[in-house]
């Protein structure tokens, strides 16, 4: 197995160089959220999840999603919850239909806190804005195509995008969307959708 920390298998590999970008940029969102939640005092995991239920359905903002969307157990987004209702930022409401299950809103305060701290990737997203557009579609078909991988490999959990959907379809080598009915073009392919139907497996 070739090991993209060894600077020689890195700079004498186009594999290696690449693996060693997709580390880098890990780091980068790793610094740019880590000096988000020190100015505010939150974790980082707590800036996640306050960002998440802000733009998701009610629906998904249960610890039972989040612990799958963020590949933590329910547990620890159980014990991020609650310094979150502690410090005011969100309220629970116990699903009437089961106890054991309680939906999360933001409170007033809590959104206040979304509003300051969910530009943490302005600066990356100021990168690919100015990059053209030709060269984006490019880049985005080749990034959706790794995530749709790493999905099947179960190396991440993919919640929510067009190939894991029961609306997506493909056909005569053209994918189309069920739901909009209309072929979906490489700039259309969604990582996470609102409308997103989960396959029945």
């Amino acid at each position: 197995m070739k090991n993209i920390f060894d600077l020689e298998t890195q700079n004498n590999s186009l594999d290696g160089k690449i693996t060693a970008g997709f580390e880098r940029l890990s780091q980068v969102f790793r610094v740019l959220l880590w000096e988000k939640a020190k100015k505010h005092d939150l974790s980082p995991i707590q800036i996640q999840v306050l960002i998440f239920i802000k733009h998701h359905t009610k629906n998904k903002a249960t610890v039972s999603y989040l612990a799958k969307e963020f590949h933590l157990t329910k547990a620890t987004i159980s014990d991020t919850i609650k310094i979150l209702e502690q410090k005011e930022y969100i309220t629970k409401t116990v699903n009437a239909n089961d106890s054991r299950s309680s939906t999360i809103e933001l409170t007033a305060k809590g959104l206040e806190m979304v509003l300051v701290t969910e530009d943490f990737t302005n600066p990356l997203f100021d990168l690919v804005k100015i990059v053209p557009e030709k060269e984006k579609l490019v880049l985005w078909k080749n990034l959706s195509s790794v995530i749709e991988q790493l999905h099947y490999l179960q190396v991440i959990n993919v919640q929510s995008t067009c190939h894991n959907c029961g609306y997506f379809v493909q056909q005569n080598g053209n994918n189309y969307c069920r739901l909009m009915d209309i072929q979906l073009e490489t700039k259309d392919i969604r990582l996470d959708c609102n409308d997103h139907k989960p396959v029945r497996l």
